[in-house]
Formats: structure tokens, sequence, C-alpha cells
């Protein structure tokens, strides 16, 4: 199996899978300590969720209606119920990555794909959401510590990390490639399908290890895949749309970015295929996370399973370009990226 890739190189994949769409659109980055944003959203305990609000382009903004189930709040430790809200873990500082979080259109709302999903859920467990961003090592602490509750961050079910936290997955954890628009060529699954292509991945990345293998596989039977490098966004999509390249290999929730932000526009592109971050052995699965034997991983399963089979999960990722990482269930601690793979 490839080694799964980590979360700094996630970054640097998003980062260039969307640089010239943070340029062009000024996002603004995150600043300061671990508390730089707590906010409180009185409105996703009333009735309604605001999806992808002052997202600047990152999403359809959508309403999405949602109420307390009282079967699934009945789930949650007394002291949470007590306490009223969830505090919601996003590691996301210092710059954010869109379009899973990062800072709004305002200059303070944190908003993206994460913390949405995590004012779903804390709206079927009517409880009030507060969102609290902090630094990716931060983020532990804070659970660790009890600051927050659960983290919605983008964080990946791995073995390893179920030594002191449980889960409940709500993502598939894709790599994806994108192609111009008027390309025809799709990767469908099947490695064979980049014989005779130029493609383009970040270094040092688990995108890169995995296409590494397929072109030495390639090779073995006598066939060439070419592998381009760039320092920058600007310098891909260039490639990309010259011709230079076939296609790019990044983490898929940068690309449906990306290809948000070029629809309108000579250079737009589209996802050839989605691949697992984890490889062939495993569908890697992002996942909300608690400290273990909080009690929290079972009522955060329920209720990511109520918005899916009461249709709202599927509209949170429409909204954000990511229904093709839609899992049929949330499930509780499910198998994860080996020890030897974490």
């Amino acid at each position: 199996m490839s080694t799964h890739f980590t979360r700094g190189s996630l970054i640097r994949g998003i980062t260039a899978a969307t640089a010239v769409a943070s340029l062009a659109t000024g996002l603004a980055a995150c600043g300061g300590d671990s508390d730089a944003a707590t906010t409180t959203d009185t409105a996703a305990k009333s009735g309604e969720v605001v999806i992808g609000q002052v997202s600047n382009g990152a999403a359809k903004q959508t309403v999405i209606k949602v109420s307390e189930v009282k079967s699934i709040s009945a789930e949650l430790p007394a002291a949470l119920k007590k306490n009223g809200r969830l505090k919601i873990g996003i590691g996301a500082l210092p710059a954010g990555f869109p379009p899973l979080a990062y800072v709004g259109s305002d200059q303070k709302t944190l908003t993206g794909a994460e913390p949405d999903l995590g004012r779903l859920v804390a709206a079927v467990l009517g409880l009030e959401p507060e969102v609290k961003n902090s630094t990716w090592e931060n983020l532990f602490v804070g659970i660790d510590s009890g600051k927050v509750d659960v983290a919605f961050s983008n964080v990946t079910d791995t073995e390893e990390r179920k030594k002191k936290y449980e889960f409940a997955s709500y993502r598939q954890d894709n790599l994806a490639f994108v192609v111009p628009k008027k390309s025809t060529w799709n990767f469908d699954g099947d490695y064979e399908n980049l014989a005779g292509k130029t493609v383009s991945v970040s270094s040092g990345t688990n995108q890169e290890r995995i296409l590494l293998e397929w072109k030495a596989r390639l090779a073995k039977e006598g066939k060439k895949l070419t592998v381009k490098y760039f320092q920058d966004g600007n310098s891909v999509y260039l490639a990309l749309s010259s011709g230079k390249v076939d296609a790019y290999l990044g983490p898929n929730p940068g690309i449906a970015y990306h290809n948000r932000q070029v629809a309108n526009t000579p250079d737009a592109t589209r996802t050839a295929g989605t691949y697992s971050g984890a490889g062939a052995s495993l569908q890697g699965l992002i996942a909300a996370t608690a400290k273990k034997d909080s009690g929290l991983a079972k009522p955060l399963a329920d209720a990511i399973n109520h918005l899916i089979e009461n249709g709202q999960y599927a509209e949170w990722l429409k909204a954000y370009d990511l229904s093709n990482e839609a899992v049929a269930e949330s499930e509780v601690n499910p198998p994860g990226l080996p020890l030897d793979n974490s």
C-alpha cells in the first residue's frame, strides 16, 4: 500500500491546485493564536444552516433546514447536553485551505465545507455550534484538553490515531486528476489509461508517490508515463491550458475548488477521475474526531447518518462540488490506515 499523505502534503497539494484562483479572488487568511477565530452560530440551532456563507465563490450558498432529533441528542454525554454547545475544532491557521476551511469574505467568519458540516451536526444534536480555529497541532491539543469537543478538520481515520481518538466518518479521502474542460481523457480508476500521457504532480506528496509507482509499472510493460513538476499553481495551470501536460494529480477538494473558480473562463477545467488517498487496497476516510471514550462518536455518526438519510448531507456536498467524496453511511471507528502507513 502507498504511504498516505500527511496533512502538510495535502495542504501543499491544495495550494498548488488553487494558487491561481486564490490570487484572483483574494481570499482572506486567518491569523493569530489558537483562539483567533471563535464564533458562535445561533442560526444553526434555530432550524436552518447557511452553507457556503461568505465563501467568496467556493460554494453555492444554500440554506438547509435541519432540526434537533431528540432520539439522537439523548445519546450525548450528560455534561455536553447540559452545556448546550458543541465546541467544533478547525485546524486552519494560519492561512486556511479552501474550500474546506478558511476565513470568508467578511474577514471574520470561518467558512468552508468542514465548519459547515459541524454546524449541521450540531443542529441535529440540538446544540449551539461554537467554532474554534487553531493551528493543526493545537487542534489535537484542544481535543486532548477538552477545549474542543470534536474536530471537523479533514482528519484522516488512521489506526495510529485510534490510540487516542474515536471517529465518525463523513467523507472519502480522495485524490483527483484535473484536465482542461475540452479534454476527452478520463482516468476511470485504471493506471493503464495513463500510458502515453504527461502528468504534473507536486513534489514530496503522497500523490507523487502513487504516480511514480504507476510510472514504474507502466515502464515494466514497455509503456511511458511522463511526470513533470512546476514550482507553483500558476505554472501548473498554464502548462495544462497550453497542452504541455495532459493532467494534474492533486487532492480532490482543491481541484473541485479550482474547477469552480475558472468555470466561466477560457481556461475552464474538470475532474477526470478520483483515486483513494490511501491507495488501491483501502478507501481513505475523513472523520469527525473526538477524544477516545468521550462517548461522542456514536451520536456524531447517528447525526451524520440522519443528514444522509434526509438529503441534507447531499446538499452540503453539492454546494462545495464535493459529491464525488460522498460516503453511503457514517461509521464509528471504521478501518483506518494501518499502523505501518499512518
